[in-house]
């Protein structure tokens, strides 16, 4: 079996960050994997919410500190500049939707409302971002990089963990 290249690994992880917050929508929806939940007041189950958010702010320190420098100094400088700006979108966008998750003592239909909106642009904000981040990145991340720099950030992405209080450089 063939191993997975960066790139296909960066893709894979996006899918589980939609994947994530496609989950926590559905929630909202009452919508399950047999139908329609009874309407209670409980609030929605937000790990996977939380869960994603937490991998895309992750996955964004992972770019933004190993990937996009050596592709910068390859000449990718417009790409990345791109990127980098969508990261402090995608970032700002993480922060409203935090702001609005419940904390579990009333479940309000208008603020879940709201915050389904704010998931929904996040979505929106990920499709465009990924739509162009994975054609052009990830394809040059593979042949630039190099197989012990693109093993390293496997790693990293297996296992890695940001650190504490990281920010996104366009936040």
């Amino acid at each position: 079996m063939e191993s997975m290249t960066l790139g296909q690994a960066l893709e894979l992880e996006h899918r589980a960050i939609d994947g994530g917050i496609e989950s926590f929508i559905e929630s909202l929806d009452g919508a399950g994997p047999s139908g329609p939940a009874p309407l209670t007041s409980a609030p929605p189950n937000s790990a996977p919410l939380t869960s994603a958010l937490n991998g895309l702010r992750r996955h964004i320190y992972l770019e933004e500190q190993f990937l996009f420098p050596p592709l910068k100094a390859a000449g990718l400088m417009g790409p990345v500049f791109v990127m980098v700006r969508e990261h402090g979108q995608l970032w700002r966008q993480m922060n409203v939707i935090a702001a609005l998750l419940p904390d579990g003592t009333d479940a309000d239909t208008g603020a879940e409302d709201t915050l389904r909106g704010a998931c929904t642009e996040l979505l929106a904000l990920l499709d465009a971002h990924n739509a162009k981040e994975e054609p052009i990145i990830y394809t040059q991340a593979d042949d630039i990089l190099g197989t012990t720099a693109s093993n390293d950030l496997l790693d990293f992405l297996a296992a890695g963990s940001m650190p504490e209080g990281w920010v996104c450089s366009a936040a």
